[in-house]
């Protein structure tokens, strides 16, 4: 019975390298046809990661919308604690336009669009919601009008919103924009409200289809679920890195919900840390539930998940010591994150290490960065007192002209 029972655990193993090891060829070979001349934007069949197959909803077909795999690199962040290491996967390397997380929901999301024959998105968020901005570009890769719903404070709403950060992107590809008051979001909701632009589209014989806030629903989470098994496959092909934390903001929840979820079913099992940004941890754990429960995971978000409270002011709000942090950790290491979500997170990490050291000792922690450099253009006049300095230079009276090579020197 021991040799039975024994010869069944190597079997186990053995089956599991397998499956392990097709999830890796399978990548590989996605990662091979990326360089392929028309793969960019190209319309794909989706097979779930082994790990994976038995969950609810899943895909079966994917746009290739995103600029993968994203870097994973050692972080030399200032002041950790003893033994700790940090590394950085740069999903605000996933594309210029179409940077940041959104893209890894996003690829499925209007894959669906297209399947349902829309010939619009319309999709909800705040004045410069970066995934508003990449919806707009994603859905003009793709041949679709795209109707963005933005709230703006009440003494904005009736006037132009402005060109700057994401919202120029946006209107530079043509989104359409409807602005409403952040008092009438609170009190609509953005599902009423999108409904409702929803109905008037279809009265003017549209074909519109709807995108969650953040592209966060069951099947945006998917983009995450594709994300661990990005990362599982960069951990296997290094060889001498493995992870003991995974740490990311968390806004509408679908990164995280597909992060967690991934994390637990992969071979990862890392433990997952979100730094939530808009809502309270409670909230943001209900919200996670809704999401893994229509994958029908059978998980509790409790379980695999720990949600802080990294929201400050308020969603989209900065203090001068935030945003001072911000412009710290890009002069320390070159990596500028973004005001909202991905500044907050680390911010909010780095807080948790000084007050806690033992908890991070000797660990290494994977930061996910999802972007957002673009709404840094809105917090300019925050911004203008910690900023490099300048200066005009200094010229020598007789200093001789030197000629360069070109007709600019």
């Amino acid at each position: 019975m021991l040799l039975v029972a024994s010869l069944r655990t190597v079997c186990s193993s053995l089956a599991a390298a397998r499956r392990r090891s097709s999830d890796v060829a399978a990548g590989m070979s996605g990662v091979a046809a990326a360089a392929q001349i028309g793969d960019f934007l190209a319309k794909k069949p989706y097979t779930p990661p082994s790990w994976a197959s038995h969950l609810s909803l899943a895909p079966s077909h994917t746009f290739s919308l995103g600029v993968f795999p994203t870097p994973i690199h050692k972080w030399n962040l200032p002041n950790l604690p003893e033994g700790t290491e940090v590394w950085i996967k740069r999903d605000d390397l996933s594309g210029m336009q179409l940077s940041g997380n959104k893209v890894w929901k996003l690829e499925f999301l209007l894959s669906e669009a297209v399947a349902q024959g829309a010939d619009c998105v319309i999709t909800v968020g705040g004045i410069q919601s970066s995934h508003c901005r990449a919806t707009a570009v994603a859905a003009k890769y793709l041949n679709l009008d795209c109707y963005l719903i933005l709230s703006t404070s009440k003494l904005l709403v009736d006037k132009d919103p402005g060109l700057v950060g994401n919202l120029l992107v946006a209107r530079l590809l043509g989104a359409h924009i409807d602005l409403v008051s952040e008092e009438e979001y609170g009190k609509i909701g953005s599902v009423a409200l999108a409904d409702l632009l929803k109905k008037r589209l279809v009265e003017e014989g549209r074909k519109p289809y709807v995108i969650p806030v953040g592209g966060s629903n069951s099947l945006g989470t998917w983009g995450y679920v594709e994300a661990v098994r990005e990362i599982e496959q960069q951990i296997q092909l290094s060889g001498d890195v493995q992870f003991d934390d995974i740490v990311v903001a968390c806004g509408s929840g679908g990164t995280i919900a597909g992060l967690a979820l991934g994390s637990k079913l992969s071979s990862l099992k890392a433990k997952v840390h979100a730094f939530s940004v808009c809502d309270d941890p409670e909230y943001a754990y209900d919200c996670l539930q809704g999401l893994i429960d229509g994958l029908q995971s059978g998980l509790d978000s409790r379980d695999i998940v720990t949600i802080e409270d990294a929201k400050g002011l308020g969603y989209a709000m900065n203090t001068t010591e935030e945003l001072k942090f911000v412009k710290d950790i890009a002069v320390a290491t070159g990596i500028v994150l973004g005001p909202v979500n991905s500044g907050k997170g680390v911010y909010g990490l780095l807080k948790d290490m000084s007050s806690n050291p033992a908890k991070w000792k000797g660990r290494k922690v994977l930061f996910i960065h999802t972007g957002g450099l673009l709404a840094l253009y809105d917090k300019v006049d925050q911004l203008s007192s910690l900023a490099g300095s300048w200066r005009r230079m200094d010229l020598e009276e007789s200093l001789p002209r030197k000629d360069g090579t070109g007709k600019m020197f």
